[in-house]
């Protein structure tokens, strides 16, 4: 548990997290009350937040600064201060991508509000204070945390896979909803020992199974659409219009890339640029393999029930191996991003016999403007699949019309392709 100064900072204070995906930040609250601290996701995103926004902001920012304000906006708005304070969770990242500035930005805006940092706290896990602000439950976080992201993962796959051959509708989502809720009931009960709680996790995750495969489902061949792009946009089900469901809805099978390969991805550039600075033999370089190997070890245990389910659309098991698929493309040691996961998922997609790749971004997107300048080629290379770029800004598009044109595409090739997607 957190320590007397940090009991201070959190007491009389709800936490809220940006629902990048409903699943993931339903679970990370979990975690985070598992130290103390009361968190929740925020509401789902819509368009009174959007309006909101666009008060704050000048119309240049990308897409999914506009949706995470209006979510933090909406809960200002309504909260009463003299009873509650307010913590936002936002994280930072480096590179290319601009959402390294949300946190700095929040902030300002805030402050532009007449609220202080004690009002509302805006919590920057890998800001220039790392965990501060969590004391010494930083670790326990980050281990619980990981275990929810993955979690989360593997219960949206099991998802997108079962959903659209159900034959009683919306019972797939009420199933999963339910799950969500036994998961995060083991996550966040507090001062567990990590080998007790990943055990009971286990159990919850293997009750979760059981509850899936009792869903009745028709046998049908459905076009297996890869989706990958910029994560936000692409697991934010408001930032892109529902578009997974839409693909369901025209006869598709959904395989969206999840999380999970982003840390893995993350993982694999701090220890490429420490062994790139001479610091191979160094304890940074030691922190960094022995928390790639905790997290390996519990992804694994997590995952395990599940091999039978999702035998043939198996997530990449080595990082390194998977992001060389790219290298013909754009080579780790010459770019940085989602555009080096988005390339390499592609080709590993098609290996896995699937029958086109959807490109989700935000418009503006740096990504997905390099992206889409590769893909012709990347299609060329295998077999002419079907591969289509979808940018959001938040303004009404014919989605069905171009989705129902991308699906049709996706079964000529169906029918013609090569490599062909195990059972």
């Amino acid at each position: 548990m957190m320590d007397t100064s940090y009991q201070q900072l959190w007491q009389d204070r709800k936490l809220y997290l940006t629902a990048m995906t409903h699943s993931g930040a339903k679970l990370f609250a979990a975690a985070f009350r598992s130290i103390g601290i009361d968190a929740s996701e925020f509401p789902p995103s819509d368009e009174a937040g959007m309006e909101l926004a666009s008060k704050y902001i000048s119309g240049d920012e990308c897409f999914p600064l506009k949706v995470t304000v209006g979510d933090m906006l909406k809960k200002i708005q309504e909260n009463d201060f003299s009873k509650q304070r307010l913590g936002v969770f936002m994280p930072t990242a480096e590179g290319p991508c601009r959402f390294g500035q949300y946190a700095p930005f929040f902030r300002k805006l805030v402050q532009s509000m007449n609220l202080s940092p004690d009002d509302v706290l805006v919590l920057s896990p890998t800001s220039r204070n790392g965990y501060e602000d969590l004391g010494n439950s930083s670790r326990e976080l980050m281990r619980t945390g990981w275990r929810a992201l993955v979690s989360s993962d593997i219960l949206r796959k099991f998802l997108l896979r079962t959903r659209p051959y159900e034959l009683n509708d919306s019972e797939t989502e009420e199933v999963y909803e339910s799950c969500l809720d036994g998961v995060a009931g083991v996550l966040e009960v507090p001062d567990q020992k990590p080998k007790e709680k990943l055990g009971a996790l286990v159990e919850e995750m293997i009750r979760s199974r059981d509850r899936f495969r009792a869903i009745p489902v028709r046998k049908e061949s459905r076009p297996l659409i890869g989706v990958v792009g910029e994560i936000f946009c692409r697991l934010n089900r408001f930032s892109n219009q529902n578009l997974v469901k839409k693909i369901e809805e025209y006869g598709g099978e959904v395989w969206l890339s999840d999380v999970g390969e982003w840390v893995w991805y993350t993982n694999s550039e701090q220890c490429r640029k420490l062994t790139m600075e001479g610091r191979t033999l160094t304890t940074a370089m030691l922190g960094a393999k022995l928390k790639n190997h905790l997290q390996k070890k519990d992804e694994h245990a997590l995952i395990a029930p599940f091999h039978e389910d999702f035998h043939g659309c198996e997530e990449p098991q080595d990082i390194e191996v998977f992001l060389k698929l790219a290298d013909p493309y754009l080579p780790q040691a010459g770019a940085y991003g989602e555009m080096v996961i988005s390339i390499a998922k592609s080709v590993y997609l098609y290996q896995k016999g699937a029958d086109g790749i959807i490109d989700i971004s935000p418009f503006t997107c740096m990504n997905g403007t390099v992206t889409e300048a590769i893909y012709p080629r990347l299609s060329r290379e295998h077999d002419h699949l079907p591969i289509k770029n979808f940018y959001f800004d938040g303004t009404q598009s014919d989605l069905d019309r171009d989705v129902g044109i991308f699906l049709e595409l996706a079964r000529s090739y169906q029918r013609r392709k090569k490599i062909q997607r195990a059972a």
